[in-house]
Order: structure tokens, then sequence, then C-alpha cells
């Protein structure tokens, strides 16, 4: 990589937004649908089971989203190193210590490549690391960054 400076690759929030969104609206359907509209009145059904699952799986919907917003996990690459960075601990490979990086497809996919799965063995590391390239923003960007990090090492 001749770039020389660091490019940061945050990691992709909307599956969670889209997944709270769909369960609230859902849950908000099914809250209208179940109540009871008595005399130009609605009366709210509350001993349904079902509205308490829903309920709870929003509200786990909503904690899991917080939480990958409080953990501001991403990705840094520079010239000479990739890290791998949450709020609770930073992991830095230098490229010297990579032994190699290799795509994998995944099992249920088709051949783009921003839905390969990458793995990076490390020297003196027993289990190499994986992650998909599309679970980050500028997947096709971080594409390209990996590809450049892995023809570097293998020039070595």
């Amino acid at each position: 990589m001749s770039t020389g400076e660091k490019k940061v690759f945050k990691y992709n929030m909307s599956f969670y937004y889209q997944s709270t969104i769909i369960y609230f609206v859902v849950f908000v359907i099914y809250l209208i649908i179940r109540g009871e509209f008595v005399e130009d009145e609605f009366t709210l059904v509350t001993r349904d089971p079902v509205l308490y699952f829903l309920a709870i799986i929003v509200i786990g919907s909503i904690i899991t989203l917080l939480w990958n917003l409080f953990k501001d996990k991403h990705i840094e690459i520079d010239d000479d190193s990739i890290a791998f960075i949450d709020r609770f601990k930073e992991r830095r490979f230098k490229k010297d210590s990579i032994v190699f990086i290799k795509f994998f497809r995944q099992k249920r996919s088709t051949e783009r490549k921003k839905f390969r799965v990458v793995r990076i063995k490390i020297e003196n590391r027993i289990r190499p690391i994986m992650f998909r390239i599309s679970d980050y923003e500028n997947d096709d960007e971080l594409y390209n960054k990996i590809l450049e990090l892995k023809e570097a090492v293998e020039k070595r």
C-alpha cells in the first residue's frame, strides 16, 4: 500500500436499524389489530401473550442496537498494519506478522466480492482472524485495501 494514510472502515449498522424498525412496526400493527374499538374509544388488550412476546423482541432489538453503537467497532488499515478496534480493545497486527490472507465465499451467496469472508493468519496465533467484508461500510474500498494488503504480504 502506497497511500501513506490510515483508512477507517466502520461496522455497518444498517441491519440493526432496519430490524429494529421492522419489529417496532409489526408490534404497533399487532397492537392496533388486537385493540378493541368500543363506542368510538380504543381499548388496549394487555393480557395478550403475543403482545408481550413482540414487546420483548422490540426491547431486545433496541438493546442490541444501542450496544453495537456503544461498541463503535471498526477496522483501521494503514501502510504497515491492520487493526480491529472496538471501545474495549484494539488488536493491531503489523504487515510483517501476517502469514497469509485468503478470501472465501459465503455458502449461500453469489460470486460478488463484497459477500466474501476474509481469513487472516497471524504468526504466533492459533486461530486466524475472520470477518465478512459486507459487515463494514465502504465494502468495495475495504475489499480493495485488503487485496492490496494481501499482495504486499505475498511479495515478502
